[in-house]
């Protein structure tokens, strides 16, 4: 289906964007510090530079409305003006690397270029594989009734409905088998 830097570039999105108050486990805004970032940096991989300041911090934390934004759209056509402009802002420039024994894979832009910009631009291009391969049905948001959170459905048959990050599927199917005994 998608490639390993593709999966793992759209993990990293969706674990960015359930980072939001709504969409995160504890209910709370769970990217508010540097060092929140820093978790986040180092658990998806990123390389490049860093500059550990708040308006990095900043630039991450709006990042996550926009790729929200992409999960949301309704057709493909606006989900690639959003992956243009963000690729154009972003300042892509695709090549192919092999380190860290991933194999080739692209990283489209410099390690120094701003950590917003190489998390945005990655993510996007990502995203330009999903639409190539017309997989944009992959990308969902949970389908628990209390949860906001954004997955990425790599299942064979395409049938993952809930997302990991509060334990959305067991929680409905409780639900579900409490009203069915309540019913009988």
């Amino acid at each position: 289906m998608f490639t390993h830097d593709v999966e793992l570039s759209l993990l990293a999105a969706t674990t960015l964007v359930n980072t939001l108050p709504d969409a995160s486990h504890s209910g709370e805004d769970e990217l508010t510090t540097r060092e929140q970032l820093d978790t986040w940096f180092e658990g998806e991989g990123f390389t490049g530079v860093r500059l550990h300041t708040a308006a990095e911090l900043d630039s991450l934390r709006a990042l996550r409305i926009r790729l929200r934004a992409l999960w949301a759209t309704e057709s493909d056509r606006q989900a690639v003006t959003m992956v243009n402009a963000m690729l154009a802002e972003g300042g892509a420039r695709p090549r192919l690397l092999d380190h860290d024994g991933l194999g080739w894979h692209i990283h489209a832009n410099s390690p120094d270029a701003p950590l917003a910009d190489r998390v945005m631009v990655e993510i996007a291009m990502a995203w330009v594989d999903v639409l190539r391969q017309d997989a944009r049905a992959r990308m969902k948001r949970c389908a628990a009734d209390d949860c906001e959170a954004v997955l990425v459905d790599f299942s064979r048959n395409r049938s993952k409905r809930f997302c990991d990050v509060g334990n959305c599927g067991n929680r409905m199917n409780v639900r579900a088998f409490r009203a069915r005994n309540a019913a009988s």
